[in-house]
């Protein structure tokens, strides 16, 4: 057997990275948000909540390679949306990887498309897994089945195409480093508009969802936390500086928002609470993530900051409103991922350090950096609200539509007997199953 060699434009350290970041962020949903999940809510909906977000990481796989893809990063359909279609065959599979409507802007990339499509399916995932947190504890799951494959094909792949595929916000000047616009605002206008239309839990586990393992959830949060440095680390699709800034910034938000919230918390109940701590960790977490290369570590603290105090108050004081109130966001995905997304995204707009270059391939005319109002750039932060209010209003507008058009064939939420029995009703399985012999503190042979 003879040994083909590596083709030239492949480097070994680029595609080692990139795939190695792609796994960092494809661990951040199975199993990071399948036990965060699984311990941040009541027991009886333990299984059901950790379910939706292994169902839909294995849908949108299937989705994403038959035809979501390239909607989202092929050719130009639309000035929002790419053309259809595989990305499974041999030749695509192994050719280099490009992203044909943006590539006039963009060096050549050092890795084949497979890795490209991995690396991008990894984060259309999360997205909708964050989307389940605004619904968890009382959607229907044969509706949730129908709606991943449907909201990834409709509605995740117009942001992506617009900001990141070539599209028309990306060519106009919008930034969005790593999906602070694409990925977390999308799921939390998303979720929150689903969780509008859905209806919300039962009044009893509204007001006492206690989580039924709040180590469970730690590890989640630690898994994510540590996660995001595939997520904003790889990002520039080569192994350089940009990627180890984007690292060490995405740790510096993260910790100052942890702190902020923690503080916060202590000063307004008296006790700090490891949820708060873990909702203040995740706000940091999103708020960088669309500025993690273009801000320098300073200003990441500055960003971490009011990362926590915008959500922390957003969730505790206006949502605490009766319109805002109306609306069963069960994990507060609006507050954590959609206010921590505006304040990173039109961060961007007002801290971008024109210093921080984004050095693309090998450097040369291809570098490219951003400058911010903080610079003496406010168009910038202009162009990010553009892109805030398209996301904003694509996402509550293509939400709203599919769910109303699944509601016409499948229940939106499950009936009454699911929703107060949870798991057992409706997977016919149990978290902890502690006395599944049925004898109450008896012990079984061979325990």
């Amino acid at each position: 057997m003879s040994l083909v060699p590596s083709p030239s434009w492949l480097d070994a350290g680029d595609n080692a990275w990139q795939l190695t970041a792609a796994t960092f962020v494809g661990l951040q949903s199975v199993p990071g948000l399948v036990i965060l999940y699984g311990g941040i809510v009541k027991k009886k909906w333990a299984i059901n909540s950790a379910f939706m977000a292994l169902y839909a990481f294995a849908a949108v796989l299937i989705v994403w390679v038959l035809w979501a893809y390239n909607m989202a990063f092929g050719k130009e359909w639309f000035p929002f949306l790419g053309h259809p279609g595989q990305i499974t065959s041999a030749w695509n599979e192994l050719k280099q990887a490009t992203i044909p409507a943006a590539a006039a802007g963009m060096p050549p990339i050092a890795f084949p498309m497979s890795t490209m499509v991995f690396f991008q399916f990894v984060f259309a995932a999360i997205t909708v897994i964050i989307l389940a947190g605004s619904v968890l504890g009382r959607m229907n799951f044969k509706a949730w089945m129908i709606f991943v494959p449907l909201w990834m094909t409709f509605v995740y792949t117009v942001g992506a195409f617009s900001l990141w595929g070539g599209g028309w916000l990306g060519s106009m000047g919008v930034v969005d480093y790593s999906g602070g616009y694409v990925i977390h605002l999308t799921a939390a206008v998303s979720g929150f508009t689903a969780a509008a239309v859905i209806g919300p839990r039962l009044t009893r586990d509204r007001e006492s969802f206690q989580p039924n393992s709040l180590l469970i959830t730690l590890a989640g949060a630690g898994i994510l936390w540590l996660g995001w440095n595939g997520f904003n680390g790889g990002d520039p699709y080569f192994a350089n500086a940009d990627a180890g800034a984007a690292v060490l910034n995405t740790n510096i938000a993260t910790a100052a928002a942890l702190l902020t919230w923690t503080i916060l918390d202590v000063f307004a109940f008296g006790l700090p609470s490891v949820l708060g701590a873990v909702n203040g960790m995740i706000a940091g977490l999103v708020a960088i993530t669309p500025a993690a290369g273009y801000i320098n570590g300073g200003e990441a603290i500055v960003l971490g900051v009011f990362a926590a105090i915008l959500p922390w108050l957003t969730w505790n004081k206006l949502g605490k409103t009766k319109f805002l109130s109306k609306v069963d966001d069960t994990l507060g995905v609006i507050h954590t991922h959609g206010v921590a997304a505006l304040v990173g995204g039109i961060g961007v707009g007002i801290l971008a350090d024109p210093k921080m270059v984004e050095f693309l391939g090998t450097g040369g005319d291809s570098n490219v950096s951003v400058t911010g109002a903080l610079f003496g750039n406010f168009h910038q932060v202009v162009l990010q609200l553009y892109g805030a209010g398209f996301i904003i209003v694509v996402n509550a507008i293509g939400t709203f539509i599919l769910l109303k058009l699944i509601g016409i064939f499948v229940p939106l939420r499950m009936d009454q007997e699911m929703l107060m029995m949870g798991d057992e009703a409706a997977h016919g399985e149990e978290a902890y199953a502690i006395f599944a012999d049925g004898q109450r503190g008896i012990p079984v042979l061979g325990d």
